[in-house]
């Protein structure tokens, strides 16, 4: 099919649907069914330790230092390939690639198990790896297929979408988990207990049949995540345009061209102040938001006192859902809030939330205070999120080089998160507590504040 206008209706809907099939590796894999899964495995366990790579970790801390050498893979590899995708005119291949390997990661993860904790964890390496290498190009889209006036509200249709989709999917495993026997997963017990059995005895064997059922449609849950990435992306694929090849062989020059764009970019940052300092405050306060939403689930696992596990996978799911709904308006808001009172003092206010909610998140102790800060959460996890992605594309200079610029944004956004990241899993380690983890993210809020009021209101230009 011939290549679609610039800011066609079409196109821009087509670009924002890759957030309907890729966020549910965000929701299902990342925040919700996989953390109580990971937890489940432990379950046993007074401690929680697992022993991996030569050493013995506390189980939270372990998964938190996986995720975060998988950003840095991320961040150093993102460059590289972005250096060839400008040259091959083919940044959708490179996309495709690592959405297929993301959604295979993803179903990989039926057979996760601490008997082979190593391969089990290259699988989650695949679904990270491949979530976030797909998004370094498909950001780069954005100034590609919508003018800077549609920016702010296709980004924030594309995560609302995103939202929706990732909560029909995980309404259907939630159904999976707490009623496995409605989807034919098998519940029965031993005939002997049934036949002379008390009831205590019966009750517990129901409730062992159920939690194993539940446990295998945890792994089935894993699976259609990875189906539905792949299937729902061909949409996406299809009406993304192509590229412009420059032919010729990819040679050693090509290949590390990334690396040096991400040089000449830096260069060119000297001398635009605005988005200089836009970049930094971002990579500061990016740090925090990105550490809090992947280890939310794990913290409400471990620090909450639900009363029972079946209230807290349900409860866990339940705060989930109220994130990723709240969300869709929190992403509307911030977008009618930016156009009134501008990006930047968007995002300030908005860090100052997040702030707040790290000093309520050290105290709750209750399913419902945590229920409480999981709407909030919603309210500004959305809203940030979009806004940061389409303030740096509106901050942009004239060019036709996007790849490269969002290339080296999100080389910031992933260093970002291996710095809190590690900090986080550090902290989580050695005092054995994620409360002050993420009590010591606050620093970084107040410093994204302060570096904010830094951005120029308009574009600046610096002369070295």
């Amino acid at each position: 099919m011939s290549e679609l206008k610039k800011g066609s209706k079409k196109l821009l809907n087509a670009w924002a649907f890759y957030d309907w099939a890729n966020s549910v590796y965000t929701l299902t894999i990342a925040s919700s069914i996989f953390p109580i899964f990971y937890s489940a495995l432990f379950v046993s366990q007074v401690e929680k330790t697992v022993p991996a790579f030569g050493m013995v970790f506390k189980s939270t801390a372990l998964i938190t230092y996986v995720t975060a050498f998988t950003f840095l893979v991320v961040a150093f590899m993102s460059p590289i390939l972005s250096g060839i995708a400008d040259y091959v005119g083919n940044k959708k291949s490179f996309m495709k690639f690592f959405c297929y390997v993301g959604g295979i990661g993803c179903i990989g993860l039926y057979w996760f198990s601490l008997d082979s904790i190593h391969i089990s964890l290259l699988f989650y390496f695949m679904g990270l790896i491949g979530y976030w290498g797909s998004l370094v190009f498909y950001n780069s889209y954005l100034p590609d297929i919508a003018y800077p006036e549609q920016q702010d509200s296709i980004s924030a249709k594309g995560f609302s979408m995103g939202y929706l989709g990732s909560v029909v999917l995980l309404l259907v495993n939630l159904a999976m988990v707490m009623k496995p026997d409605w989807f034919g997963f098998d519940m029965s017990i031993a005939k002997t207990i049934t036949e002379s059995g008390t009831e205590q005895e019966i009750a517990e064997a129901l409730q062992t049949a159920k939690n194993k059922a539940s446990f295998e449609a945890m792994r089935v849950s894993f699976i259609t995540v990875g189906l539905w990435w792949i299937l729902f992306s061909q949409y996406t694929f299809y009406i993304l345009p192509k590229g412009v090849s420059n032919g010729g062989k990819v040679t050693r020059d090509v290949v590390f061209n990334g690396l040096q764009e991400l040089r000449q970019v830096w260069i060119q940052l000297k001398q635009n102040l605005r988005l200089k300092r836009y970049l930094v405050a971002f990579f500061v306060f990016s740090m925090a938001v990105q550490t809090i939403m992947l280890v939310a689930v794990y913290f409400g696992e471990e620090e909450i006192a639900w009363g029972s596990s079946d209230a807290k996978t349900q409860g866990l799911i339940t705060s989930i859902l109220v994130i990723q709904l709240v969300a869709i308006l929190g992403a509307f808001l911030t977008s009618r809030a930016s156009s009134k009172f501008g990006n930047i003092m968007t995002l300030i206010v908005i860090n100052f939330f997040w702030m707040a909610l790290c000093f309520y998140a050290y105290f709750m102790e209750t399913a419902l205070q945590f229920y409480i800060a999981a709407g909030f959460v919603g309210l500004v996890m959305g809203g940030v999120q979009s806004l940061a992605r389409s303030t740096y594309s509106k901050f942009l200079p004239q060019t036709e080089d996007t790849t490269s610029y969002f290339s080296f944004y999100d080389v910031a956004e992933k260093i970002g998160i291996v710095i809190g990241m590690v900090i986080f899993a550090t902290i989580d380690q050695v005092t054995g507590s994620m409360r002050n983890a993420i009590l010591f993210l606050v620093i970084f809020f107040i410093a994204g504040i302060v570096l904010l009021f830094r951005v120029p209101r308009t574009e600046l230009k610096k002369m070295d």
